[in-house]
């Protein structure tokens, strides 16, 4: 049994006096227990939003969400939330931040200090526990949303395009760093990104959406070995497997803006 599965999920948003705009449809997906699965479509086909219906942010309109079996109603600490802005607390510490929740729970001050200092040697923050927010990098700080993330031990990890704001750079070393802490931890982890390369050099799998409203045109394994460098992406099956992602997405580009596909794009049928 999947850990995490999403069951003929459908999505609607009502309009008064016209019909509703239907942003999913027929949503099937299955992630084993610690796999890295990641979702990428074309803009507007509801990444998001099936990411805020499996951390309880949203109802869907029909279908079934459930986390080990379990129907998923409402948010809770067993699916911990990274998105792409800065979800920082600006007047608490380094450590303050990723304390939150678990100060919320209750626990001892000397378990609290010891799982605080666990994950923030784990992203690399060591030395900077007392910081304010506004002293750190847009990496720094997504480093923290992870680690206070990761902190309250969620079953599973939902991703809303974390990297998608920082330069280039410093996104290849924040997926570098997430790499090493999905390896260590083994969580189970459900990502959104709108970038292709991210999502071949992160994922055991790729689930490519279609234009609104979105479904799964194509689920894609990918076998490229672990641990992974960023060598990989220089490899002929990084690029085998990014052009033919690349095919189907635009493919459903092309649909959304009402134009008619490239040759190549037909090829990607």
């Amino acid at each position: 049994m999947s850990k995490l599965s999403i069951r003929k999920v459908r999505l609607e948003f009502p309009r008064q006096g016209r019909p509703p705009v239907i942003a999913l449809e027929d949503i099937e997906i299955g992630v084993p227990d610690k796999q890295f699965a990641v979702i990428v479509g074309p803009s507007g086909c509801g990444k998001s939003s099936l990411l805020y219906l499996v951390a309880g942010l949203m109802e869907p309109s029909g279908g079934d969400l459930l986390l080990d079996g379990r129907r998923i109603e409402g948010s809770g600490r067993d699916r911990g939330m990274v998105f792409q802005s800065y979800t920082l607390f600006p007047w608490l510490t380094v450590r303050g931040n990723v304390a939150f929740g678990l100060k919320l729970r209750g626990l001892p001050e000397a378990e609290i200090r010891s799982i605080v200092d666990r994950y923030v040697r784990e992203v690399g923050l060591a030395g900077f526990e007392d910081a304010f927010p506004k002293q750190l990098s847009g990496g720094m700080m997504q480093r923290v949303a992870l680690a206070r993330a990761m902190a309250n031990d969620p079953a599973v990890l939902l991703m809303d395009e974390p990297f998608g704001a920082l330069d280039s750079q410093t996104r290849l070393v924040m997926q570098q760093l997430l790499l090493r802490v999905w390896e260590h931890e083994h969580k189970t982890v459900l990502f959104v990104t709108h970038d292709i390369d991210e999502a071949i050099f992160l994922g055991d799998r790729v689930f490519v959406m279609t234009a609104r409203p979105g479904r799964i045109k194509e689920e894609i394994a990918i076998e490229l070995p672990r641990p992974r460098a960023a060598a990989v992406t220089l490899s002929s099956e990084f690029i085998a497997i990014k052009q033919r992602i690349l095919g189907l997405l635009q493919a459903e580009v092309s649909k959304s803006l009402g134009l008619e596909p490239a040759p190549d794009e037909e090829l990607a049928k």
